[in-house]
């Protein structure tokens, strides 16, 4: 089993950046891709950013491309989600995941039911 413990949310301003942060539990961190999920805006969990085995390989939402970083330190078994020019509409619940397997090149799995892992997730707040 692999745990996850989201950090790093809070209430910020329209503009602000935060940096949520991903720790997970044992040996096998660096098998696993990694995602960041969010419900909005048909209240499932869809992807806002994931990175491969490698690290070589990410992919993002439309709507956070240009703003948002996804990072991993296998070293430290954590993953990172960069939020710049935050906006009100990011407003959300966001969800670490892991899932196993994957390849050292090809991109991660993009879709929810790929991820074997969810952590309980961390709430972000954007006023204007």
């Amino acid at each position: 089993q692999v745990q996850l413990v989201e950090s790093g949310g809070g209430l910020v301003q329209a503009g602000d950046s935060l940096r949520l942060s991903c720790a997970a539990s044992g040996r096998t961190f660096s098998s696993y891709a990694m995602g960041w999920f969010r419900r909005a805006p048909g209240k499932e969990r869809d992807l806002v950013a994931a990175i491969n085995w490698s690290g070589i390989n990410t992919n993002y939402a439309d709507s956070v491309k240009g703003r948002f970083t996804i990072s991993r330190d296998n070293a430290k078994n954590t993953v990172y989600l960069q939020m710049n020019s935050l906006k009100p509409e990011d407003t959300d619940v966001y969800y670490c995941a892991a899932a196993r397997g994957g390849s050292y090149y090809k991109g991660p799995p993009l879709f929810s039911h790929e991820y074997d892992y969810w952590g309980q997730g961390t709430q972000v707040t954007v006023s204007s």
